[in-house]
């Protein structure tokens, strides 16, 4: 059965995208930790993050390295934070987000409630920054 990601991915469900290119999709976190927070994912459904090969593990590092420069440049925080975790969905991800502590990557912690609005806002926002 394919996941919520991958339906993103096929375009059977709305997201807020921020880039994309034949391998990979970024896009918001719909439930954010923090504004800025975003979701990147191999369009291959592929559970676990180390279970993708070695050459695309080297591509999703260099598709992420330019959104995360932009989160930095819209966000103030002291860098973007790296994460991956893998719980909820059954589709590799990483999680690329404004951070000032180690605790700004504490996923227990609650999670924003951004209305459609704010989110375009944020989307326009990076999407901005990654064209200078």
């Amino acid at each position: 059965m394919a996941s919520i990601f991958s339906k993103i991915i096929a375009g059977d469900i709305h997201c807020y995208k921020i880039a994309e290119n034949d391998e990979f999709l970024a896009f918001l976190d719909i439930f954010p930790m923090r504004e800025g927070h975003v979701l990147v994912v191999p369009k291959v459904e592929t559970d676990k993050f180390f279970d993708v090969s070695d050459v695309l593990l080297q591509h999703w590092l260099l598709f992420a390295k330019p959104i995360a420069a932009a989160i930095e440049r819209v966000f103030p925080c002291n860098r973007c934070g790296i994460s991956v975790i893998g719980l909820d969905v059954p589709h590799a991800h990483m999680h690329l987000l404004p951070i000032d502590s180690a605790d700004d990557l504490n996923f227990t912690r609650p999670k924003l409630k951004l209305t459609p609005a704010e989110l375009t806002q944020i989307k326009d926002k990076l999407l901005a920054a990654l064209e200078v």
